[in-house]
């Protein structure tokens, strides 16, 4: 259920809100009943507003809020990853950071699987051999996903999601996410395993972490050597995550059958050896790119920004 659609008296109607990076048309009906909202490319004159609204394009730096106070209170980020914002910095100096976390799960898990078919079946190679007049029926041989073993990196909504559809093919899944408890791995329809075991075990690995001190480069030199031979590599999460030039040694070498990234550690990353590998398939980070996802996106993030402006209880704040 969303919040009352009608503003409060209480609530101020004086609110100026920036948009930098594009908003669907749900969210800005909802932010223009209460707010005068601007749209432009670029943060000039943030400090002239209370609110913020990107989506992954806009990077929100100390620098950028610092100028910004002391009137910007709250930036919103329209989708889930927040590592283009500076959280430290804004809960520094006070600016609430919200975010709409539930609105790309489907989308998200849904593209990966189509990752993981097109690597299995090798859908890419095929449609572009079939347009250059080629008939490579007897080459473009793939394996099944039933009875596969999917490796989840990060067992959260998004990797819930994507072992729903993958036990719905027939797949095991095994997980690994040092956030949740043993018995919730199985609740989610996954099997607990240590990182080392899981990569060396998966048929097929799928990452779902954020994008952290922590977690960049999770997957380089040391882990791909640990990787069961032949396995798919899959990454939808965040650029970073993956060592690409240790990706393209293990793609070259044959220890990997294939990888597919819907993200890259630089964005756009242009034709790059990795990019151009005949064994990668590569989408230009359009995960979340779904009408139904930028829809909830859009709706979600206008509801949080406005209740965090009226000093209402939140749902979704990172910082």
């Amino acid at each position: 259920m969303g919040r009352p659609s009608g503003p409060p008296t209480r609530w101020a109607l004086s609110w100026r809100i920036l948009i930098t990076d594009g908003l669907e048309e749900d969210g800005l009906t909802i932010l223009r009943r209460r707010a005068d909202v601007a749209e432009q490319d670029d943060l000039t004159g943030l400090e002239h507003f209370d609110a913020l609204v990107v989506r992954g394009r806009t990077r929100v730096t100390s620098g950028v809020l610092s100028s910004a106070a002391p009137r910007l209170k709250v930036v919103g980020r329209a989708g889930v990853g927040v590592d283009n914002i500076d959280l430290e910095a804004a809960g520094r100096i006070g600016v609430i950071v919200v975010n709409a976390p539930l609105a790309s799960t489907t989308s998200v898990a849904e593209h990966t699987l189509a990752l993981m078919l097109s690597l299995a079946r090798r859908i890419p190679d095929a449609d572009r051999s079939l347009r250059r007049g080629e008939w490579r029926k007897a080459e473009l041989e793939g394996v099944e996903l039933s009875g596969r073993t999917l490796g989840i990196i990060g067992v959260g909504r998004i990797g819930s999601a994507l072992a729903a559809r993958a036990r719905a093919l027939g797949m095991h899944c095994i997980g690994f996410d040092p956030h949740l408890a043993p018995g919730e791995f199985r609740r989610r329809g996954v099997d607990p395993s240590g990182f080392a075991e899981l990569l060396g075990l998966s048929d097929f690995i799928s990452l779902h972490v954020p994008l952290t001190p922590e977690t960049q480069g999770m997957i380089g030199p040391r882990e791909f050597e640990m990787i069961r031979p032949g396995a798919r590599l899959i990454c939808t999460a965040r650029g970073g995550l993956v060592d690409e030039a240790s990706l393209l040694s293990a793609l070259e070498s044959g220890r990997l059958a294939g990888a597919a990234l819907d993200v890259f550690a630089h964005e756009p990353p242009g034709p790059t050896s990795l990019v151009s590998h005949p064994n990668l398939v590569a989408t230009p980070h359009i995960g979340a790119q779904t009408i139904e996802a930028q829809r909830r996106a859009a709706h979600d993030i206008a509801e949080e920004l406005l209740a965090a402006l009226g000093g209402q209880p939140l749902r979704w704040r990172v910082a």
